[in-house]
């Protein structure tokens, strides 16, 4: 490494080295950063912090053409009874937050979000 140190009262205040090899410490500090996120990512999922889904799932979460709320009661095995049961609300009020006629109050995404441990940002339509 080619760098030039510059002093200010006899001590190092400033490196100034050639715009390649900056470049090239970047991309090592972002492979270290990628490195650290995917160790802590793999400790979370270990440890039941966070869980890793289907393909398919998230295939069909990302598409956007079925309700997140769907996609997730599905993946988790509850019918709309059972999730609405668990949840305090109906049949009913599921299946019209799925088909998009209602959006459905904070309080009950939230409730829903709870059942189906995921956040409450997954049960939003974009």
């Amino acid at each position: 490494m080619n760098a030039q140190i510059i002093e200010r009262g006899g001590k190092p205040e400033y490196a100034v080295l050639p715009y390649d090899e900056y470049l090239a410490l970047l991309e090592l500090a972002e492979d270290a950063r990628d490195a650290d996120d995917a160790e802590d990512a793999m400790r979370q999922i270990v440890s039941g912090e966070d869980e890793t889904i289907p393909a398919d799932i998230a295939d069909r979460l990302i598409s956007g053409d079925e309700h997140p709320l769907k996609v997730w009661r599905e993946y988790r095995e509850l019918t709309q009874e059972a999730l609405g049961s668990v949840a305090g609300v109906g049949k009913s009020y599921i299946s019209q937050i799925e088909a998009g006629s209602k959006s459905g109050s904070a309080k009950v995404l939230k409730v829903l979000a709870e059942v189906l441990r995921v956040d409450m940002a997954d049960l939003l339509v974009e």
